[in-house]
């Protein structure tokens, strides 16, 4: 058992110097003149993804009739979604609800009147070109609760790329001139650290006109248009 405990001792001697000789390293100290900059990148992109929720609402006297009706025009919703060309991985239920209705007066303990039944879905559309005519179709079927879209990219790491290297270059030729200016150099950077942020979020939606009602043949249109992705990136510079 001494033995052991002699190895123990040796080895956690030899490893001693190792360890404090890498936390030195890890906490370099500046020598020269130390510059902190903060520079914003930026891309602009094309949203390709439109995300928004279709929702049924349904009333009935009674809690049974409204969830039947309510189930069955989301079947026929969710078909439509499908025969439009989404997959089941776009199409992902958010929320079911059922709730009393009731009559309030003056004086008197509310009533209930009836129920009410909501099923509602979130929708990817990786088409946005074709998203206005599912709408369409989706109010045709029965959703008569819809929201949104928000329009995002799918894959952003390619324009997060470009607005690092457009805040990178800022940088850089913010610190040159900066060391410029007071008859220095530009030694090396000491440390970098970055945030993203993205512009992409809910856009108005005019809901098309119903053609019994309305007289006309008004169609849902949604236009991608163009986002920014942003990176905002600091930097620690020495100076020398």
């Amino acid at each position: 058992m001494k033995a052991m405990f002699a190895a123990l001792a040796a080895t956690f001697a030899v490893a001693t110097p190792f360890a404090s000789e890498a936390q030195m390293n890890h906490t370099q100290t500046i020598a020269g003149t130390r510059l902190d900059l903060s520079a914003r990148g930026e891309s602009r992109v094309v949203p390709d993804i439109a995300i928004l929720s279709a929702g049924v609402v349904t009333q009935a006297p009674d809690a049974a009739t409204a969830m039947r009706e309510n189930a069955a025009r989301m079947t026929r919703v969710m078909a439509a979604l499908k025969k439009a060309g989404l997959t089941d991985k776009d199409i992902q239920t958010q929320s079911v609800s059922l709730s009393p209705q009731y009559r309030y007066a003056n004086n008197e303990v509310p009533v209930i009147t009836g129920y009410q039944a909501n099923n509602t879905l979130t929708v990817r559309f990786r088409d946005i070109g074709k998203s206005g005519a599912i709408l369409d179709i989706l109010v045709k079927e029965g959703a008569n609760q819809i929201n949104g879209p928000t329009l995002t990219v799918d894959n952003p790491e390619a324009a997060q790329d470009t607005a690092r290297m457009s805040a990178i270059k800022m940088l850089q030729a913010r610190a040159a001139l900066y060391a410029k200016a007071v008859g220095m150099t530009v030694k090396r950077i000491v440390s970098l650290s970055e945030s993203i942020e993205y512009s992409g979020g809910p856009v108005p939606m005019m809901m098309a006109r119903d053609a019994m009602a309305g007289g006309g043949s008004a169609k849902t249109e949604i236009a991608a248009g163009e986002q920014s992705v942003g990176v905002n990136v600091s930097a620690v510079f020495e100076l020398q």
